[in-house]
């Protein structure tokens, strides 16, 4: 996950902290090459038709080539970073971004959604940046009642039931067309509680740990993704990768149905 452990009053505070937090991450961090994912394969195969990609709040985590792919995040390091990797780079949030209206072919934002209060702003402006039949990367956490005191302490605002999921992505024009399982949360809940205590009392000394040598581990033993046709079933999967592509909205007739002709 990329998000601090802060519990923020409003959304503007918790975009201010996320912004000390990050800046203060991504300063002691290097940027890991997209290729070193398991999203690398999939982002390979879109590659040929997404002439124009943008990818929202990556960090120093890209998974889009770095190379003239459109990048927005909050914070100042990481943009400057991907800056100098030859990337195009724009300061700005998930429910504002400062492009027109369908832009990119190819729009990804992974562990997003499920940490901004305005949940339908985000999804309506990655749907509005995308082009007609773009691919659309989402990725978020399942199922309300796996919910733990991690989900608490990364600034978690929900997780999804499977069917609301897809009801708001339909909502704002994007279809499933496959998913696999995601994510790189530790399985042992003594580990994650390890790692919490640390944030909370260590902060400099933990963040040195993850940059150095908890997410190199994480990154050698990540697992093939393995995609199915619409929604993977979901018992028992902590969070999802989805692949939906931007759909324009049904025209209303205009006439009724019975209406003469």
């Amino acid at each position: 996950m990329q998000t601090p452990p802060v519990q923020a009053s409003g959304d503007r505070e918790l975009v201010d902290f996320n912004r000390r937090f990050y800046d203060s991450l991504w300063s002691g961090a290097r940027l890991v090459e997209p290729r070193r994912f398991n999203t690398w394969p999939l982002v390979q195969s879109l590659g040929p038709s997404a002439e124009r990609r943008l990818e929202v709040a990556p960090g120093l985590r890209p998974r889009l080539p770095i190379e003239g792919t459109q990048f927005v995040d909050i914070s100042g390091p990481a943009l400057g970073k991907l800056r100098d990797r030859g990337a195009q780079v724009a300061f700005g949030e998930v429910t504002a971004l400062p492009f027109a209206a369908a832009t990119f072919d190819l729009v990804c934002a992974l562990d997003i959604i499920e940490h901004v209060d305005d949940e339908d702003g985000a999804l309506s402006e990655l749907s509005r940046v995308a082009k007609p039949g773009a691919a659309v990367l989402i990725s978020t956490p399942l199922h309300p009642e796996q919910w733990t005191p991690f989900d608490d302490f990364v600034g978690h605002k929900r997780r999804y039931e499977p069917d609301r999921l897809l009801a708001k992505l339909a909502q704002h024009h994007l279809q499933v067309e496959r998913s696999a399982v995601f994510g790189m949360q530790p399985p042992s809940s003594r580990l994650v509680e390890l790692g919490m205590w640390w944030l909370a009392h260590h902060r400099e000394r933990a963040l040195w740990w993850y940059n150095k040598m908890l997410m190199p581990l994480g990154l050698r033993f990540q697992k093939e993704l393995h995609f199915v046709p619409g929604m993977i079933p979901t018992a028992g999967v902590d969070e999802v990768l989805l692949v939906c592509r931007s759909v324009a909205p049904a025209r209303e007739n205009s006439a009724p149905a019975d209406a003469p002709v």
